[in-house]
Order: C-alpha cells, then structure tokens, then sequence
C-alpha cells in the first residue's frame, strides 16, 4: 500500500446494522458485500460472528462470495469469540479477525471492574490469540477518544507486540474535537515503539455531529484507515459516512490522500442500502442526499445554469447522479424558469418570459413546487401563449 493510500473499512454490515430495527436477512447482505466489494472498499466488517446464528452464517456466506476485500468479523476478546470468528471466516480469501477492549478509565472500573495492567494483558492475548487463526488481525481499544494518550499508547504496544497489524483507535462515544483527535493519532504515530509495523485506523461516531471531520484530521495526522459507513448509518447517531470522506480527499487533492472507491457508485450504493434498511436518508444528505445538487434559489440558479461550478464543488455525475435540479419555486428567477421551459420545449423571448414569469409566480405561491406539468399549464394560460405557439 502506497503512503498516500487510506484503506477504507466499511462498517455498514455491522456497526451499520446497529440502528434499531434495521436488521438484514443474510441474503440482503450478500447483496450489499458484492456492492461493496466492487465499490472498491478495502476492508468489509461482514458481522460479529458469535452474537447469534443468524451473523455466524452471514460473516460465512460474505466470506465464500467476495473477491476483492479483506473479510473481517468482530469480536470481544473473549477466547470463543475469536474462535467462533475465525470459523466464521475460514472461506475469505483475506480474512481478518477484529478484537479488541474498552481502555478509557470508564470502561475499566465501571464495565470491567478491572485496572489498567489486566486490560494491557487481556488486548495482548486476544491480539495473540486471534493471531494464531489469521495472519491480519485488528484490534480496537474501545474508547480511545476518552482514553489517555500515554496509557493508550502502551496498550497499542502491547497489542503490536502480540501481532496486531492494525490498530483501531475508536471515538467511541463521538465526543472529540477534530483537532483533539488528530493530535490523538499524531501522539501515537510518534510515540508507540513498534508503530511502523501496523496501521493507524479511525472509527469515529456522530454524537457531535463531527465524525468525518474527526476521521479526516486522523488520516491527516498519519492514520490509514478509515472505518464509516454508508449514508453514515450506525449506533446512536451514527458512524462516519464513507460517502463523505472519499469525497473529502477526492475533492482536496493536495492533501495527496486518496482511497481506491469507485466514487461514481456512491449515489446507487446509498439507494441500495436506504431501501435494504428501510432507513429515510435526509434529502441534505451530503453526498447522496436528494437535495445535494439540487438548486431553488433564483441567484444560485443563475449561476449554475452559466456555470455548474459556480455553486458545485463536486461534478454530480462523479457520485453517479445524473445532473443536478433546478427546482422551480417562489424563489425561482427567470433565468431558471427559461431554462426548464426550453427542457419541456418552449423556446421564450425575453418578453414572453416577462409575462410567462408574471403568471409563475401566481402559480408558485400556491405550490410548494412547479413540475413539468405546471409549466406547460403556466405558459399555456399566460397572455403570450399564442405569440409562443406562433413563433
């Protein structure tokens, strides 16, 4: 893997799946990993292999059908667990193991009733554990974000000294700053012995709404992994949107960071799992949303009808959606209104437009929204019909 290459962990088929009732039959998700796979993600998190039968058979059959990406399943590090897991997997052609444990203080004295050198050596027989099954193993020091860094960093070298290659340092609860985060991985990148031999990986949640900006700071600051999902879906307020950051680096090329995403899958990608999920995505989604390239202002009209780049930084055939909306409303200019009359087949002067755009607006302020429909009633129904017709 290049330097400048960030590998991207898709967490939809598990972390993803945690949104209460959203749950997938195995088939629904053989059918998002091959989805997955050809978007060109580097890592799929099929399942958490031991939570029930139903995961075990998934993390199985995604394991038989994927071609591309490595095929990790969850566990806790609980000696089963990782057993149970490695069976899962024995079909994947990559297959990784992903253990870990809870490190912030409040996961050690509350959920653990523990201390901080039992959890050093528990990640470290998980880590060597799943070792002995797969030869890539990720582990996740749940918490990080409220973990200290000095602590953090010794259960990271412990967890390399084990064999991890990946370590997965997790905004659990999404309470970081961007900056805080970043400064989090840079701290690790140069402090933890052995850090040459594993990868820094960002698994960031939205609580504060701040979860692409905290997995872009970390990628920033030497991590090269990325864990999101897509549309973003996940546990609470979800995780990072893979949508989202791919964009992000795609569209900041002199941050000289890419991904191997097929970006021009993006919008279908999100479609696929919206329907599979049964989960609404807001229309300003960005990204995927319905409304992200979808234009109502007059001014902003204007302007992309001049030049598309006037007010959109992303090309809407680049993420698969076929080109942008001008949406026809009160705000509407005329510009915007010529412009959807000329696509229905009305070629107007500007005087005509000056009366068809009078009797628009009558029709505007009862409706939300004027459709293909109401032009041709608008232009039919205004003084300059005839002269239009004629022409």
């Amino acid at each position: 893997m290049s330097d400048n290459n960030i590998q991207i962990f898709d967490t939809t088929l598990r972390d993803g799946e945690q949104v209460p009732g959203c749950k997938l039959n195995t088939e629904q998700k053989v059918i998002i990993a091959e989805r997955l796979d050809i978007l060109g993600v580097d890592v799929i998190e099929a399942g958490f292999p031991v939570s029930s039968p139903g995961d075990f058979k998934s993390v199985q059959a995604i394991s038989k059908i994927v071609k591309n990406a490595t095929v990790c399943g969850l566990t806790r590090a609980v000696e089963n667990d990782i057993k149970v897991a490695a069976e899962a997997l024995k079909y994947a052609a990559k297959p990784r193991i992903h253990t870990g444990i809870g490190t912030s203080d409040s996961h050690i004295l509350h959920k653990f009733k523990s201390d901080r050198n039992t959890i050093i050596q528990r990640a470290f027989d998980a880590v060597k554990y799943a070792k002995s099954f797969v030869e890539d193993v990720e582990f996740y020091a749940e918490d990080a974000g409220r973990t200290d860094n000095d602590y953090l960093a010794r259960v990271c070298e412990a967890a390399i000294r084990a064999g991890a290659t990946v370590l997965n340092i997790p905004d659990t609860t999404g309470y970081c700053l961007p900056s805080e985060y970043g400064a989090k991985i840079k701290y690790l990148k140069e402090n933890v012995k052995g850090i040459e031999n594993a990868i820094l990986s960002c698994h960031c949640h939205n609580d504060l709404g701040l979860a692409t900006a905290n997995s872009i700071e970390g990628v920033i600051n030497g991590a090269r992994q990325i864990e999101c999902t897509i549309n973003g879906i996940g546990e609470r307020a979800g995780n990072t949107a893979l949508e989202e950051v791919v964009m992000v680096l795609k569209q900041h090329p002199y941050l000289n960071l890419d991904t191997n995403v097929n970006t021009s899958m993006l919008f279908g990608m999100s479609q696929l799992v919206s329907d599979s999920m049964g989960i609404y995505t807001q229309p300003n989604k960005a990204i995927v949303g319905a409304n992200a390239f979808a234009h109502s202002s007059g001014i902003h009209q204007d302007g992309v009808i001049k030049n598309r780049e006037t007010y959109e930084i992303i090309n809407p055939k680049d993420v698969g959606v076929t080109e942008s909306a001008i949406v026809l409303t009160a705000r509407s200019g005329r510009a915007a209104l010529a412009y959807r009359a000329k696509n229905v087949g009305y070629e107007l002067t500007k005087l005509q437009l000056d009366d068809v755009y009078a009797n628009f607006l009558s029709f505007a302020d009862k409706k939300k929204e004027i459709n293909d429909n109401d032009i041709h009633q608008i232009i039919e129904t205004s003084k300059a019909f005839s002269q239009i017709i004629s022409a």
